[in-house]
């Protein structure tokens, strides 16, 4: 595949499958170096997961839609549509929603330190 610095939805279904829980959206394959990566998670659980997701580069984060809460190792804090925070090198971080909520969207990077 040609490299491009774009993706459509169209192609990331198509690549990846349709009803995810989420996506990788731009990868090394449109151009993102030293680890840089994005996509779309939605978190529909009520609970923390336990086996809390930790990287060595930062991963930051949007909230695209819901409600619900974020864990950065032992900091839990609540969350809504429009918020962003930052999961620094070697932070464990796990969201989970509301119970009432519909699922939490969110947007997610990776970057370089």
């Amino acid at each position: 595949m040609e490299e491009k610095p774009y993706i459509t939805m169209d192609e990331v279904i198509k690549n990846q499958g349709k009803g995810k829980r989420g996506y990788k959206l731009l990868t090394a394959q449109n151009g993102c170096v030293n680890g840089c990566c994005s996509g779309i998670t939605c978190y529909s659980e009520t609970e923390f997961n336990p086996q809390a997701g930790y990287h060595d580069d930062q991963e930051g984060f949007y909230v695209l839609e819901g409600e619900g809460y974020a864990r950065l190792d032992d900091m839990v804090f609540p969350i809504k549509e429009g918020d962003s925070f930052v999961a620094l090198p070697g932070v464990r971080h796990t969201i989970r929603t509301n119970d009432e909520s519909r699922p939490v969207k969110v947007f997610w990077f990776h970057s370089g330190v």
